[in-house]
């Protein structure tokens, strides 16, 4: 039998010390020391945060660290790839990801049936039941949707409870998917949608910046770049920027690329307020974002 990706026990972590020790010391450890007292602050003064998510973390065994972020107040939206609500998908359907080797013979596994992302497989199996969920879903419904619209739909049709689709949809957190239709589940909406159907992008835009016009502080925690990245900080540019922000990326800012732009730059932008906290961890996200979350778990037990 295949060995499962899981995700990490958080009941018990002992990780405040560490993360508070690392602000003593340099370079990374020091900015996911300085990152971490700012989301802690952020929750403490009420912020209104957005998580952006890109690349495979689901996959990668990251999926309660969202659910857990958004159950327990330390994310109020998030934005995310249509990837990784197919991923999320998979885990919350039970057919989940497995432990693979990034040496593996490719031909082999297509024979098999199985697709790589690095180190992790997952099988045909896990798409055809994705469809087999979605399909009756997309065909019963109609009318004009946003995407946190439509996530709501298939989120209160989840049963895991542990799925951060589900917990969105009891919390009523928005889970915006900008990049939808460049996904598996954008396939299936091509497919099996009727003609009364409708995902209204233009929408999306509109939610996000009635979410930005808010009179709260407003905070981003940007995990990989990318569209979600780009989503949530252009809507500042009608808005009054960002407050505090915090970005985890692996990417580097010589290269022009918006993965990789600093917090800084985007001062220039006005997405962040020019008095905004800011700080990047130039660090795997497969690692700095359990950190961060068990760092937060830690301070709220207390």
């Amino acid at each position: 039998m295949e060995r499962r990706i899981e995700s990490i026990d958080f009941s018990e972590s002992g990780i405040l010390k560490i993360i508070e020790g690392m602000e003593k010391t340099a370079f990374n450890a020091r900015r996911l020391s300085h990152a971490a007292k700012l989301w802690r602050e952020m929750v403490e003064e009420n912020h209104f945060i957005f998580l952006t998510l890109a690349g495979a973390m689901i996959p990668a065994g990251l999926r309660n660290v969202v659910a857990g972020l958004m159950e327990r107040g330390f994310t109020n939206c998030l934005v995310t790839t249509g990837a990784s609500i197919v991923h999320e998908l998979i885990e919350a359907l039970g057919v989940g990801h497995e432990l693979g080797s990034e040496n593996a013979d490719d031909i082999k596994l297509a024979n098999q049936e199985k697709n790589r992302i690095y180190d992790v497989f997952v099988s045909q199996k896990a798409f055809e039941e994705v469809e087999n969920f979605l399909a009756p879903i997309i065909s019963e419904l109609e009318g004009n949707f946003s995407t946190p619209e439509l996530m709501r739909e298939v989120g209160k049709r989840v049963a895991d409870e542990k799925s951060f689709l589900k917990v969105a949809y009891e919390k009523n957190i928005p889970v915006f998917c900008p990049t939808l239709h460049d996904s598996i589940f954008g396939l299936h909406l091509s497919v099996y949608r009727k003609k009364g159907l409708i995902i209204d992008f233009l929408k999306d835009v509109n939610q996000i910046l009635d979410l930005c016009f808010q009179k709260l502080p407003l905070g981003v925690v940007i995990v990989g770049g990318g569209v979600p990245k780009n989503f949530t900080l252009q809507a500042m540019l009608l808005a009054e920027g960002f407050d505090s922000a915090i970005q985890i990326t692996t990417d580097s800012p010589q290269w022009g690329g918006l993965s990789g732009a600093t917090l800084s730059e985007a001062k220039s932008w006005c997405k962040l307020k020019e008095e905004a906290k800011e700080v990047t961890v130039y660090c795997d996200a497969t690692i700095a974002l359990p950190l961060l979350y068990a760092y937060l778990l830690d301070v709220f037990r207390e």
